[in-house]
């Protein structure tokens, strides 16, 4: 599949590194690679339902056991596919309902982003979310891997949470509004900010 660098990202990484030093060290430290995205919209949200509430090695596991299985993990394929084999590639009964869903909405033709490019970050989540099994974090993971939206930050994420914390407060996990003032300084460029602290705690760059 195709990937795409975001226009804005050699600015979005001067920005950050003159305004948090944290930032500079990260940046520095992965210098050849940054958030892309794969052009494929049923493959992005898709990705991110199998995510749900699991780590990345554990996500990245079933992925490869579904494409193992699927040979391309599109929605006719998953539709064609029996729900016990979806099942078998580690996939709870509740998420092989939601991928089964998503896949009917993208053959229906209701998942086309080029109706969104003049909405608003929150107004995509909305739409977005309206979807079965598609959360706020799903929504976030979306704006970011495939539409490249430079300003997300998904505190919902536990990786993020976690590296916020490690990177910044000794490891303690501090509430919400401590981590939105924190971020105040990443701003218009939080999605760089979050994909380099995903780093921080795992060198291979997730994909969605």
């Amino acid at each position: 599949m195709t990937t795409h660098l975001p226009a804005y990202w050699q600015q979005a990484c001067v920005h950050l590194a003159a305004q948090d030093a944290v930032m500079a060290k990260l940046i520095a430290a992965h210098p050849a690679a940054s958030l892309q995205s794969r052009g494929d919209v049923f493959h992005t949200l898709a990705r991110a339902i199998v995510g749900q509430q699991i780590s990345v090695k554990a996500a990245d596991t079933v992925w490869a056991r579904l494409t193992a299985a699927l040979g391309d993990v599109s929605s006719a394929a998953v539709l064609q596919q029996d729900r016990e084999a979806l099942r078998a590639c580690g996939l709870s009964a509740r998420k092989v309902e939601y991928l089964c869903d998503l896949a009917v909405h993208h053959q229906a033709g209701r998942l086309d982003p080029s109706l969104w490019v003049d909405w608003d970050d929150e107004a995509i989540i909305q739409e977005l979310i309206s979807i079965r099994g598609i959360g706020r974090w799903s929504a976030e993971m979306f704006l970011l891997f495939y539409l490249l939206r430079p300003n997300v930050l998904p505190l919902a994420d536990i990786g993020l949470v976690k590296a916020i914390a490690l990177h910044y407060h000794a490891g303690e996990r501090l509430p919400r509004a401590a981590l939105i003032e924190l971020a105040a300084a990443w701003q218009p460029w939080c999605s760089v900010a979050t994909w380099y602290l995903w780093r921080s705690l795992d060198p291979v760059p997730v994909e969605y």
